[in-house]
């Protein structure tokens, strides 16, 4: 018997929030009318990183250090690979990640060369990037992406990874708990593993690149990133910063607020969220003080130079989405909608719930993860009204959905959600 060809598919979810732009806008149609969870598989390992979606298939990665492809329509496996046994999280000497620590970042998917790339760390405590078939889940190459120098018992790659300009980019920040000598670190590697270029942010110690939306690649080809504190007597050297980077990871420019000194003394850091670089030219940063920076992509500003701020919630984490001049944003205390120009930011609205829950947008509603309750949520983009709630059943840090026609797909834990938003 011939089978039945799978629907076709014609939006694709390769990277963090969808693009290494990281707008995490999918397909609008077909539109939310009567969604229902379409399917719920298992899966071998905690899943901190977003789902990923390419022609039809689900890619899931674990905290034990196995990737999965799954069917969209059913949620059944297609393949998985195993790279290694993950670290035990009680060897290190501080972290969140339990019991073991393998894949965090998401990782990023090249369907012009049928490639994904992901980033486990390894049992002997070392990152290891590699290079897998699409198709069946078969290593090409890996290559040990850890810089010289650095210490990778006290470094941890959460941040998602990103294509551009023939180099996928990692990001490396610190443990939580901020323990040992530990920095911020952006690595990357040509796509045939042939040649690699790393950037070390120039704090002392510190200035980690951990947001899980990790390196946001601009329509120029520029890598941005934003930096956490440093830690105790490291000085500046630009923690707390916005940083452009060029394609080969030198420095074009920067941007920190006047008060970096006083946000690396009480950790809080402007790099809990990635950057959210706009259509127009404008690129948002937002941390842990909950205050939006407006700056001029290409030119970030240096110290003070922000074009415009605002105090716009209790405190950011994740990743954003954003839309035209729109862009969505993570707080500790809600889902918050601005509105944003070089000369304004304007909060259209916010809602209480969710919390601290990653955004993105498709079929016409904005889909987030509220990780304390372990619910995924549909909102109207104009209003923040609740369209459609479902429960997870489990949900870790930083959760964020993933889209294509028809379908979001949610990590849950230990599990992964399919939603039909049709029924």
């Amino acid at each position: 018997m011939t089978p039945t060809p799978s629907p076709p598919i014609s939006a694709e979810w390769v990277e963090y929030h969808r693009d290494a732009g990281r707008s995490g806008v999918g397909p609008a149609e077909p539109a939310l009318t009567t969604p229902k969870v379409a399917w719920r598989t298992s899966v071998d390992g905690d899943v901190y990183a977003s789902p990923l979606i390419v022609a039809g298939h689900v890619i899931v990665a674990t905290e034990n250090n196995t990737v999965y492809s799954l069917d969209v329509f059913t949620g059944s496996v297609v393949w998985k690979a195993h790279l290694g046994d993950p670290v035990d999280a009680s060897s290190l000497p501080c972290g969140n990640i339990r019991p073991v620590t393998g894949i965090t970042g998401t990782p990023a998917a090249d369907p012009a060369t049928g490639r994904l790339f992901v980033v486990a760390f390894l049992r002997g405590q070392h990152h290891m990037l590699y290079s897998l078939s699409l198709t069946d889940g078969s290593s090409a190459w890996q290559r040990d992406i850890d810089p010289s120098g650095s210490n990778p018992a006290v470094q941890q790659q959460r941040g998602a990874l990103a294509i551009g300009s023939g180099f996928v980019y990692m990001p490396l920040g610190g443990l939580y708990g901020d323990c040992g000598a530990y920095h911020g670190y952006v690595v990357g590697m040509s796509l045939n593993g042939a040649q690699a270029a790393a950037y070390q942010v120039p704090s002392q110690r510190g200035a980690g690149i951990w947001s899980p939306q990790g390196v946001t690649v601009s329509a120029d080809g520029s890598v941005y990133v934003v930096s956490g504190n440093a830690t105790s007597g490291s000085g500046f050297g630009n923690s707390n910063s916005v940083i452009q980077l060029a394609p080969d990871l030198t420095v074009r420019s920067y941007f920190a607020p006047s008060n970096w000194a006083a946000l690396n003394a009480s950790d809080t850091d402007l790099g809990s969220v990635g950057a959210t670089v706009l259509s127009n030219g404008l690129v948002v940063a937002i941390g842990k003080d909950g205050v939006a920076y407006v700056l001029r992509a290409g030119s970030l500003g240096g110290v003070g130079g922000q074009l415009t701020s605002r105090k716009v919630c209790s405190g950011a984490w994740g990743g954003t989405a954003s839309s035209g001049s729109d862009v969505y944003v993570p707080c500790a205390d809600g889902l918050f909608a601005l509105s944003v120009t070089s000369t304004s930011i304007d909060i259209k609205w916010f809602t209480g719930s969710p919390l601290v829950a990653s955004p993105i947008i498709s079929a016409g509603a904005v889909w987030a993860i509220d990780t304390s309750s372990a619910t995924l949520f549909a909102l109207e983009p104009a209003t923040g009204h609740v369209l459609f709630k479902t429960a997870l059943g489990a949900a870790q840090r930083f959760s964020t959905p993933a889209a294509t026609d028809g379908f979001v797909v949610a990590p849950a834990g230990a599990n992964v959600v399919g939603v039909s938003v049709v029924g």
